[in-house]
């Protein structure tokens, strides 16, 4: 719903209290004050309330937005058929006639300044035709003519019964309208953080674009040097090799970052089996890195794998290896029907009040590095329905938790992946 057809359903709960008071005032008040109403001209007006009311309802269920223009006309159709109600019950002498302010209320609340002053015109002319042409509200000819201290006292609650229902019907629409504009602030927050997110990953995005083009011709070099060095100086063929492992996997790693720009969907695979070869890449980057693996979760369910969560779970490996090289605990389990968490314990000094406060902000680090790794971290996981939560250990150290949802898939297909 946009913002008037939440207008518009409030406006359809002010007519039906409108409509239940005015039925049972008539028929408290007909017979008790001998009124002699024109039946076929108030059951039209009740009529054309009730018709309006059902055509706003069938309009709720239409896509089409609502206009500033549409409703300022269902609010002068409102005022025309209270106007027409209170004509036949002594016009502007009536206790009720508080209610042509409702919706120059609304109107006022709601809609640009010149809808309001045409409103108010409407309200005025319409209240001022009502002070010298209408049915009188009782026949003084009649042979039971009331006391004019009875009449005196029925007005004065007529009154009182009027201006409750104002004061009711303002104060609840109010709140709405509070309540309304507190929610779209909210969501223009939200719109407001999430451009300035999509502006930092597209600036992101276009560095790391660049900086994958660049590399490639230095990789090349060093291939080659390693290479002229590996036939120089053979006693240092184990270093040079890791060497080589080491820039083997940075072309790998360009090779599928443009892989993974033409894949549509992340494919489904087990999740044990996602965690060993991420575990295994892993542990190439960073051979010093010691880890432990405590629990993984059997039967393993599948989850959408793909380079970018592989990317962001490394990161927090690598995290994790930063803080205690030895000691990183890694654990899977389910926590529901749906979803899995991977667990992460490092040894570390773990995190302080303004880490915390600023974990996953852009460009904001510990590590004098760019302060990028946990954002893109947080962001790709939040792609796929993921999140991130870190926390300081009891026992020392950081906890980093990275929950998943889990996908049918077929264990077969899965394992391929």
């Amino acid at each position: 719903m946009n913002r008037h057809q939440h207008h518009l359903l409030h406006l359809t709960y002010i007519r039906t209290l409108i409509l239940f008071v005015v039925c049972i005032t008539l028929v408290i008040a007909v017979p008790r004050l001998r009124l002699q109403p024109d039946l076929l001209s108030t059951g039209l007006c009740l009529a054309a309330l009730i018709l309006l009311n059902l055509m706003t309802y069938l309009r709720l269920h239409s896509n089409w937005p609502v206009l500033d223009a549409e409703f300022f006309a269902q609010l002068c159709a409102d005022v025309i058929i209270y106007a027409a109600l209170l004509y036949q019950f002594g016009g502007a002498s009536n206790p009720f006639v508080f209610v042509l302010l409702l919706p120059l209320i609304v109107c006022a609340t709601t809609l640009p300044r010149r809808f309001t002053l045409l409103m108010a015109l409407l309200v005025a002319g319409l209240y001022s035709s009502l002070m010298f042409n209408h049915l009188p509200l009782l026949d003084f000819s009649a042979a039971h003519q009331h006391t004019l201290v009875q009449l005196f006292h029925q007005h004065i609650t007529g009154l009182w019964i009027s201006f409750l229902l104002t004061v009711g019907v303002i104060s609840v629409y109010v709140v709405q309208m509070r309540n309304a504009l507190i929610e779209r602030d909210q969501q223009l927050g939200k719109a407001r953080e999430q451009r300035i997110h999509d502006r930092q990953l597209l600036t992101l995005a276009t560095l790391a674009a660049g900086t994958a083009h660049e590399l490639r011709t230095p990789l090349s070099t060093l291939r080659v040097v390693l290479s002229d060095l590996q036939q120089e100086h053979p006693e240092l063929d184990a270093d040079l090799s890791l060497m080589q492992q080491q820039i083997d996997l940075c072309n790998s790693r360009l090779r599928q970052l443009s892989e993974e720009a033409t894949l549509s969907q992340p494919q489904p695979q087990r999740c044990d089996l996602f965690l060993s070869s991420l575990l295994d890449a892993w542990q190439l980057m960073r051979p010093q890195a010691a880890y432990r693996l405590t629990d993984v979760l059997q039967p393993a369910p599948c989850i959408q794998a793909s380079m970018t969560l592989q990317q962001a779970l490394i990161n927090l490996l690598n995290n994790a290896a930063d803080a205690s090289p030895d000691a990183i605990e890694i654990s899977l389990t389910a926590t529901a029907t749906d979803r899995i968490t991977l667990t992460l314990r490092d040894r570390g000094p773990g995190l302080t009040a303004e880490q915390l406060a600023n974990l996953g902000k852009p460009f904001f680090t510990t590590k004098g590095g760019l302060g990028i790794g946990l954002f893109l971290t947080v962001t790709s996981l939040a792609t796929q329905e993921g999140e991130v939560r870190l926390y300081n250990h009891p026992g020392g150290g950081t906890l980093t938790e990275v929950s998943l949802p889990t996908c049918p898939c077929d264990p077969e297909e899965a394992e391929n992946v």
